[in-house]
Parts: structure tokens; sequence; C-alpha cells
């Protein structure tokens, strides 16, 4: 069974994606904000990260610094989800080592899904 960590401060959102994914059977864990999420994955090893990129404590971009930096979480994929559309946030966020970039209002669960999958 594929894990997924979904990253996301906002709980709606969070449950949303957690109930969806549950149903294509993979195994969700949901963070709250960054450095929640760099607690859970030192138990968890998900195979896909669901980044958001604006959240309490650490941002995405921090978060993504850090696994991309160590040895242990370096390749775990991860695809950011965020609001931030501006072609600067991209390519920082590509830069920094994001298999991929959504920009959530433009995509439905399902096709987040997909590329989760």
């Amino acid at each position: 069974m594929k894990k997924v960590l979904v990253v996301e401060d906002d709980q709606f959102l969070a449950n949303a994606y957690r109930i969806k994914f549950e149903k294509a059977n993979l195994d969700v864990k949901i963070s709250m904000d960054g450095e929640e999420a760099l607690e859970v994955i030192k138990t968890f090893k998900p195979d896909v990260i669901l980044l958001d990129l604006v959240m309490p404590k650490m941002d995405g971009f921090a978060v993504l610094e850090k696994l991309k930096s160590d040895i242990s979480t370096k390749d775990i994929k991860v695809v950011v989800a965020s609001n931030l559309g501006q072609s600067e946030d991209v390519a920082r966020a590509i830069k920094l080592g994001a298999s991929g970039y959504v920009i959530k209002s433009d995509m439905s669960i399902a096709d987040i899904l997909k590329l989760v999958e």
C-alpha cells in the first residue's frame, strides 16, 4: 500500500484529501504544519508527500529544503499543492526538489489523487 503524507493546514481540505485518498486504498497521514510533518516522516516514511507552501510554524519551502538535504528523506517524491501560482514560487519549489507543482484552485481532489498515485 502506497503511503502518503498530506501536509495541509486547512482542516477541511486535509480531511477531503484523506477521505479521497483512503477510498483509493492509500495509507494516509495528515500534518497541519511543517514541523509536525518532519516529525511524522521519522516514523511514517511516506512514498509521496503532498505539501502546502503557506503554513504556520514552518512553510513548505523550508520543509522541502530539509527533506531534500537529508540523506534519509531526499528520495521521497514531493508534490507541492499550493494557491501560490506565481512562476517564481513554482520555479523555487522545483529547484528545491519538488517532483510536481499544482495550483489547488485549478485542480479537483480527484486530479490531485491521480498525480499522487
